[in-house]
């Protein structure tokens, strides 16, 4: 099981709007199939797992982080599949809250004389699909905030001097999160102010997690990197239901997805911003702020994990803060996560922070 989900993590980022899944497949004690949900959700797991094993997986365990789907959707059952290969031994990490599989894919192996076992390595299996979860029962994605801030929590200098704050190492790795989430958010201030492409860069993959860009007049620059590549990277722009109808034109002609979202004190409103994300398949999102963007979501209880690089600069209380106003008056309201993992990246450090 610790395989298979190991092989699951490779799929995070890329198999959206489907979980990623791990199967590993068992002939006495040797391991004869292996497989994770490709890129785009399918083939599934389980599906890979057995086209490796071949006719070894008659009499066979096959190992998976998810209870496997019993519905016909652009694929056949992966639960028939394991019935059709003859599996003997099905062992389940975690079921699938899905209410088109929920319990179903358990009872279909079981009608056919196949054991089942629930539940080993659940609780990492249920963190590593929180995504998927969080989607199918919230109806929005897992929100990950990333903060790169010195160590008083500025994220520039008063004259908004930013580059940079942290080293190349903590910069690289910052890619390699970005990679494994759907997709990469930014408010429109920082597209306007950073023109950012919100790509991957030098790790050689060859999937790029979508944009998303939250610009509630869509004033943002038509010449920009984001504009340039909108035809090849997806783009999503949430604006709000009031934009001007030509600049919603002019995006869309250049290849963007338009998501016009409710609006909420002036501004765009995040449940309705996540709920319509989710809408859109969306399991994991990576948010970069700005700090606008970061207050906003923080109030407004959806950023699931933080995700702090700290480094050893002090920048003074005339600096730009890492996070806008909360307009908190008790400590007691203050948004609280609990503390999962740090450790150093080169000359920073890296804090990773769940939802408390």
């Amino acid at each position: 099981m610790a395989l298979a989900l190991s092989l699951g993590k490779r799929g995070e980022g890329a198999v959206w709007p489907n979980p990623a899944v791990g199967c590993v497949i068992v002939q006495g004690t040797r391991i004869v199939g292996r497989g994770w949900t490709k890129p785009g959700g399918r083939p599934h797991a389980e599906t890979e797992a057995l086209h490796q094993a071949g006719k070894a997986a008659q009499g066979a365990t096959a190992y998976v982080t998810l209870e496997p789907c019993a519905h016909t959707g652009k694929t056949p059952p992966c639960a028939q599949a394991l019935i059709d290969a003859q599996i003997a031994r099905v062992v389940i990490a975690c079921t699938d809250t899905d209410p088109r599989v929920s319990g179903q894919g358990i009872a279909m192996l079981q009608a056919a004389d196949i054991t089942v076992e629930v539940g080993l390595s659940e609780d990492q299996a249920r963190a590593d699909h929180i995504g998927f979860f969080s989607k199918v029962d919230l109806g929005r994605p897992m929100v990950t905030l990333k903060l790169a801030s010195s160590f008083d929590g500025r994220i520039a200098t008063a004259t908004g001097d930013s580059q940079w704050i942290t080293a190349a190492p903590a910069r690289r790795l910052v890619h390699a999160m970005r990679a494994r989430h759907d997709a990469v958010m930014v408010g429109g201030g920082t597209a306007r102010k950073d023109d950012p492409s919100l790509n991957v860069r030098d790790l050689g993959v060859d999937r790029q997690p979508a944009r998303i860009v939250i610009s509630k007049h869509l004033d943002l620059p038509l010449a920009g990197k984001l504009a340039q590549t909108a035809a090849q990277i997806p783009l999503l722009l949430c604006h709000a239901r009031t934009a001007d109808p030509q600049l919603v034109k002019a995006w869309q002609g250049i290849g963007a997805t338009l998501i016009p979202c409710a609006t909420r004190a002036g501004q765009i409103n995040p449940d309705d911003l996540l709920q319509n994300l989710g809408a859109h398949g969306l399991t994991r999102i990576f948010c970069e702020g700005g700090g606008g963007l970061a207050a906003t979501l923080l109030n407004a209880g959806l950023v699931d994990r933080l995700v702090g690089f700290t480094a050893g600069v002090t920048i003074g209380s005339d600096g730009i803060s890492s996070i806008g106003p909360l307009g908190i008056r008790h400590l007691a309201n203050a948004p609280r996560f609990t503390l999962t993992s740090t450790q150093a990246i080169g000359p920073d450090v890296l804090h990773i922070w769940d939802r408390a």
